[in-house]
């Protein structure tokens, strides 16, 4: 079964893998982005990927945004919530801004992009909705507590979403990167790299294609049995069960 997906987050880094593994899937993709216009134009050329600028964190903004790829493409029934956005800084140094700007960013946004879009899935009694959590949103980390409180946040909603809507065909899951080999981390000082290497059990970072691999499975039928989950993907460098 093949359907219309929309990655948010969806033109760099894990999101980039992840439309790229849909669309590989047999599905149309839409792949959201906020930021880097030529980072967006390079993978719509490169991947014949539909690409869409708007701020998922903004309510209004969504709705039009998401109106728009249903109106071109059509109704969504795949949504990948991935886009993420982290302010570093001990909480007492961390100011108002930069914890409403990661809050707003990757908690904010599972309201503004899911809501649009989840009474349509209840209407048509099918759905895959996948959240992008975290390591850091299950065990927490120093210096991230804005990050570390949304990304635990994304976990919660995804478990209570999953309850309401598990009658309507609807599944809900969660998936909990560690630390994968994107921009992100290559911009990590080489020092601090080989220290998280290091606490890494598999002896080095993820590949966004092993988390894209993941949520391929979680929106094809063969998941239908599995909603409320939390898939931890980390090289073991963190044992959770929820």
């Amino acid at each position: 079964m093949t359907g219309i997906a929309l990655v948010t987050g969806g033109t760099r880094g894990i999101g980039s893998a992840i439309a790229r593994a849909l669309k590989l899937d047999g599905h149309r993709v839409a792949a959201v982005y906020h930021g880097n216009d030529a980072a967006a134009a390079a993978f719509g050329a490169g991947s014949g990927i539909a690409v869409y600028k708007w701020d998922v964190s903004d309510v209004a903004a969504s709705k039009e945004g998401i109106a728009r790829v249903e109106a071109e493409l059509g109704p969504v029934s795949i949504l990948v919530n991935n886009a993420g956005i982290t302010r570093d800084t001990m909480f007492h140094r961390m100011n108002w801004e930069q914890w409403r700007a990661v809050l707003s960013t990757n908690l904010d946004s599972m309201f503004a992009m899911t809501r649009p879009i989840i009474e349509g899935m209840r209407e048509r009694r099918f759905g895959r909705i996948v959240n992008i959590s975290s390591i850091n949103g299950q065990k927490g980390q120093a210096g991230q507590a804005n990050y570390s409180a949304a990304k635990a946040g994304v976990i919660g909603f995804t478990k209570a979403l999953a309850q309401e809507n598990a009658a309507r065909g609807i599944t809900v899951n969660a998936v909990c990167p560690g630390y994968v080999d994107t921009d992100m981390v290559a911009g990590v000082p080489e020092d601090v790299r080989a220290k998280i290497i290091a606490t890494i059990p598999v002896g080095r970072l993820g590949d966004p294609e092993e988390i894209a691999q993941a949520v391929s499975w979680l929106a094809s039928p063969k998941a239908a049995f599995c909603t409320g989950a939390v898939l931890t993907i980390n090289g073991g460098q963190y044992i959770a069960n929820g």
